[in-house]
């Protein structure tokens, strides 16, 4: 039987019988490099293409990738539309908010991405009507990754946690790490004096990447004390962590609005830690952002992580505390307190730290 159907079995009950038999043809010839795919597109009338960290191309019958398109199968278009079929259960009614969105999660956290022909109804997309495009993501559980940064990022005495920003360019690894940290505080870590203590971690998952909940159900590890808000829109997300689950850290990805910030700064008067991601290849372009430019003002953060793909994905370029008016030369901004005592900047810190 195919050989990656613990992780694939989810997506391999939707794709077209025909796909299933050319990719179970591609890992018969590929089994080291079939083990890094990341992505299995389908297009209406084109061939299929995989992603993988290490090439990409068109998939043919004999379950080669060739780079002409002109050498693999085109998929017809009735193929994915019924693909889309059955990746929302022969519901799309259940799942409009979803395509709103543009795409569907499935068991095991995979993601489908679909494009095709909008209907717009009062300027909002209320479906995709035909699909003529997906885009399946593939979801692997990446476990340790974050277990050299909790020294910098907590401290088991006294018990605090570091609110940290984690910054990265697309594909570089930025939630993956974000997930294990939120796993590793929430289950804990270590023994003895020095252990980092579990925490209560709510996760404010708007894109549904961090847990990949299906039907409201963490798929991924994120913590045996972790509760998550799905597809929840982070700052009412973050408000409605707050009033209600009295958690000691709450996790969010892609922070870029304003009023993501301002959710921010009640969590910190709130003496709640936040672990958040940012796009960007550094902290100079992240605050030059006019929906984050209260960052150089405000001491949000105490801890940056600088990720890059140089070394692959997830390479840690550097971890350091931003000075809140290191940009600007002013003071905190007028009328917003200070991390309670006890948490961030009055709390114990570390010198800054730079990793090849």
């Amino acid at each position: 039987m195919f050989g990656w159907t613990p992780i694939l079995s989810a997506i391999l009950s939707v794709l077209p019988p025909r796909v299933c038999t050319w990719l179970e043809r591609y890992q018969a010839r590929m089994s080291e490099a079939a083990g890094d795919l990341e992505e299995i597109r389908l297009r209406a009338e084109r061939p299929v293409q995989l992603v993988s960290a290490r090439r990409e191309g068109f998939l043919t019958e004999a379950g080669e990738l060739v780079h002409d398109a002109a050498g693999a199968p085109a998929l017809r278009a009735e193929e994915i539309v019924e693909t889309a079929r059955r990746a929302s259960r022969h519901s799309v009614y259940a799942f409009e908010e979803e395509l709103r969105q543009g795409f569907l999660t499935l068991p095991g956290g995979h993601r489908v991405g679909l494009v095709g022909r909008c209907v717009v109804e009062g300027g909002r997309v209320r479906t995709i009507d035909p699909v003529s495009g997906l885009n399946f993501r593939l979801h692997r559980q990446v476990t340790g990754p974050a277990r050299p940064l909790l020294p910098h990022l907590a401290s088991p005495f006294p018990p605090y946690v570091y609110s940290t920003l984690i910054i990265s360019p697309p594909g570089a690894g930025k939630t993956t790490l974000l997930r294990d940290l939120a796993r590793l505080l929430s289950d804990g870590e270590g023994w003895g004096p020095g252990a980092i203590p579990p925490r209560k971690i709510v996760v404010v998952d708007e894109r549904s990447e961090i847990a990949g909940c299906w039907l409201g159900v963490p798929q991924l590890s994120v913590g045996s004390r972790t509760d998550v808000l799905d597809r929840c829109p982070k700052a009412e997300g973050i408000m409605m962590a707050l009033r209600g689950m009295a958690p000691d850290v709450v996790v969010t990805d892609e922070i870029g609005r304003p009023e993501d910030l301002l959710a921010l700064e009640e969590a910190q008067n709130a003496g709640v830690a936040v672990l958040a991601t940012a796009h960007g290849v550094s902290w100079e372009e992240v605050i030059s952002r006019p929906a984050l430019r209260d960052l150089r003002d405000y001491p949000y953060f105490d801890r940056v992580v600088l990720l890059s793909r140089r070394q692959g994905p997830g390479t840690v370029e550097r971890i350091f505390r931003p000075e809140s008016c290191a940009a600007s030369g002013s003071g905190p901004r007028a009328g917003r307190a200070r991390p309670p005592a006890g948490r961030g900047r009055s709390s114990p810190s570390r010198p800054s730290i730079h990793m090849p």
